[in-house]
This record gives C-alpha cells, structure tokens and sequence, in this order.
C-alpha cells in the first residue's frame, strides 16, 4: 500500500523508537521494517508474543539469501516475526558487516515493501550517508520523513541533508518541556523545503515501556500519544 521512510542525518536520533511507536499506533495494518544498512537491534529489544526474544537470525538477511534470483512482495512475509501486542516486524542486519554482500538488495527491497498489498510499511532507515545505495529504497518511498532534535548541531545536519535528500516531512524529537516551541523554531529554519514538520515527544520512560510492557501505562505515555498525533498527520499527507 504505502512505503513510509523514517531516517536521520547526525546520529539518528531515535529513529528506532519512533518507527517502532508509529507502528505500534498506525491506524492500518502496517509492517515494521528495520531497514538500516549499519545494522540494528530490534530483535533484541522487541519481545516475542510469548516474552522470549526475536530470532536474530530471521529478516533482512535471510530474506537476501533467498531473493537474489528476484523480490517479490510475497516473499518478505516469510522472514517477518511477530512481537508482543501482534506487530509484524522484519528484523534488520545485526552489524554493518553483513550490508557489503547486499549492496544490489535496497532498490529491490523498497520495490517489494512498497507493492505489499494490504498493508503499509513504516521502514526505520537509521542514519543516512554512509551507505548511498539505500537511496534506491528511499526512491520507492512515497513519504521520506527526516528526524532531528531541536539543538543548533543537529538543525544544521538536516540542512544539508535536505540540499541532497528528497523529503517531505521532518519530526522534531522534542523535550515536553519546551515542545511546540521547539516545533516551530525547526519549521522556521526548515521553511519551505519540507512539506510538513511535526514533532515526537522526546520520553525516556515512556521508550522503555516500548521496550516490552505493552499496555495501559505505554498508552498514557507522552512518546505514544505524540505518535498517534503524528501518525495521523502521516495518513493524511497522502
């Protein structure tokens, strides 16, 4: 249905939790996909249904080993993994090593994600610039989101990623203390290069229940309820 793109420049701040909170408040079925050539940890961090651990093992990389004759959306649902609350997840690379055999995989890949039918992909593409081929996944996207903090080093970062990078949106990783203002001193430094610029709550807390204990407590937490905010802004700039 829809391929959404989160990513960063300078450190990739928080985009592991926020593509996680997106997807575990997305208003549609939706597939969590860790997409970072640098490698990622969602199968650590994620629990399974029955509270044990992800295979590590199963999601990008044997989804790779099987689809060098061809990636079709059809295939992918073999390598995901289910993790507490329902969520599908396809768990990334464990350490940037294993990117090298798989340089001829990203256009493939965000073709395949972007065609799954009947559900939207939210890919957590973790800091942009040291692994170019993973523009050709980005190109499939219909919405690259950008995520930054609000501090002068990291507005800085985003402007330049901006010159070199297609997005439409940027989220502000905002401490609740000065939120909306921080919003805004962003979009003001953005301007118009951007179609839209949101923002996500910056809580600790509320990332680690994210961790593991789903429920009611996560629900109240600032970090969801800013996502469902921004998960709404999402659907509706498509």
């Amino acid at each position: 249905m829809a391929l959404i793109v989160l990513a960063a420049d300078k450190g990739a701040p928080g985009v592991t939790t926020a593509a996680t909170a997106l997807a575990a408040v997305w208003p549609r079925p939706v597939l969590l996909a860790e997409c970072d050539p640098a490698g990622g940890d969602l199968a650590y961090r994620l629990p399974a249904p029955d509270g044990g651990v992800l295979n590590p093992g199963k999601g990008l990389l044997t989804l790779g080993a099987t689809a060098r004759r061809g990636l079709e959306p059809a295939q992918i649902h073999m390598h995901t993994q289910k993790i507490i609350g329902g969520l599908d997840v396809l768990a990334g690379l464990t350490h940037g090593e294993q990117a090298a055999g798989l340089t001829w995989m990203w256009g493939p890949l965000g073709r395949a994600l972007a065609a799954i039918p009947n559900a939207d992909v939210i890919a957590d593409c973790g800091r942009l610039g040291a692994h170019p081929q993973l523009g050709d996944l980005m190109a499939e996207a219909e919405q690259v989101v950008l995520l930054t903090r609000a501090t002068l080093d990291h507005v800085a970062h985003l402007r330049e990623r901006l010159q070199i990078t297609k997005a439409h949106g940027v989220v502000v990783i905002a401490d609740p203390r000065n939120y909306r203002a921080s919003i805004d001193d962003v979009r003001r430094i953005v301007g118009p290069s951007v179609q839209f610029v949101h923002g996500l709550a910056y809580d600790i807390k509320g990332a680690e229940l994210l961790r593991g204990q789903w429920g009611g407590r996560l629900d109240r937490s600032l970090l969801i309820r800013t996502a469902r905010d921004l998960a709404a802004r999402l659907v509706s700039h498509r």
